[in-house]
């Protein structure tokens, strides 16, 4: 039988275990929003991908591609400093060519500074120096200014192709690479901008911010690269991020016979927060499908 003494016991080792409950709690939350406010934002990581593909020339076999997407330069821990990191990054590359793929300014984030793209371009004229850059426009750079936004990276040396495509040569590799204007404010024009690409072997990689215009892309695209998604900022499953529902979130994806890559990028909108989502430069290695 439980006397009075006993049950005051119980309830005093209880309260203890409550306590000592709720402060690892706190304590793991604290760690938590540490990590995703402060320290993760920081990261850089560079991430290799093989992708082999279906209508790819022998001649482009290992073509090295270098895919940065939502640089938005002032969101918190991610100012010109970063940029410049990012640069100095793909600039030690063994990349053939860097694609850009939209959002290099920030229209909000909690506690961001905007950083007009002319800054953001003059930073990035190291890297166009030393390799060829092609890039397409985001919703962000639209709701910012689209035309000021393109005249101030071209003036860096960076390609922008805007629903157009432009025929390449990097090393032995002749290719066409296809840009298509964003879903939501880039007034994109898929017909048009493959308008110029024959019918012949030649292979294509197809940029767009947003890769749910992937549906749309014709089959002659042999692979679409696309960002705007940021992985999610926030993964909480095991292995890296995919796919959340019909959304296409980051990594490789096979539909029907056409590939897609989506890429993490590097900044933050609406909250500067990252969880096991790390900036990213990915680095994509392109082989023939054998």
């Amino acid at each position: 039988m439980t006397t009075p003494h006993d049950q005051a016991h119980l309830d005093r080792r209880r309260r203890r275990w409550i306590q000592r409950l709720l402060w690892l709690l706190a304590a793991l939350l604290l760690a938590f929003l540490a990590w995703g406010f402060v320290w993760e934002p920081a990261q850089l990581v560079e991430r290799d991908y093989a992708i082999d593909l279906p209508h790819w020339s022998p001649q482009c076999d290992g073509l090295r591609v270098d895919l940065v997407a939502d640089l938005h330069t002032g969101s918190p821990r991610n100012g010109v400093d970063k940029l410049d990191h990012v640069v100095q990054r793909l600039i030690a590359s063994d990349s053939d060519v860097v694609l850009l793929a939209g959002d290099y300014v920030i229209l909000k984030v909690l506690l961001g500074r905007y950083v007009a793209p002319e800054v953001v371009a003059e930073h990035l004229k190291p890297l166009t120096a030393r390799k060829p850059v092609y890039a397409v426009l985001g919703n962000h750079d639209w709701w910012k200014n689209g035309p000021k936004v393109r005249r101030a990276l071209e003036s860096a040396g960076v390609v922008v192709l805007e629903n157009r495509a432009q025929r390449v040569t990097l090393g032995r590799c002749r290719l066409w690479l296809v840009g298509v204007g964003d879903l939501w404010e880039g007034h994109p024009d898929i017909v048009r901008a493959f308008a110029d690409v024959g019918a012949d072997a030649t292979p294509v990689i197809a940029i767009t911010h947003n890769p749910e215009l992937f549906a749309q892309m014709p089959a002659r695209a042999s692979l679409v690269v696309a960002g705007h998604t940021h992985g999610g900022q926030v993964w909480l499953l095991p292995g890296l991020p995919s796919k959340r529902g019909r959304h296409y979130l980051a990594g490789k994806f096979v539909e029907d016979g056409r590939h897609l890559f989506v890429t993490p990028g590097i900044g933050t909108s609406i909250l500067p927060f990252r969880f096991r989502v790390p900036p990213e430069i990915s680095r994509l290695t392109l082989h023939a499908a054998r």
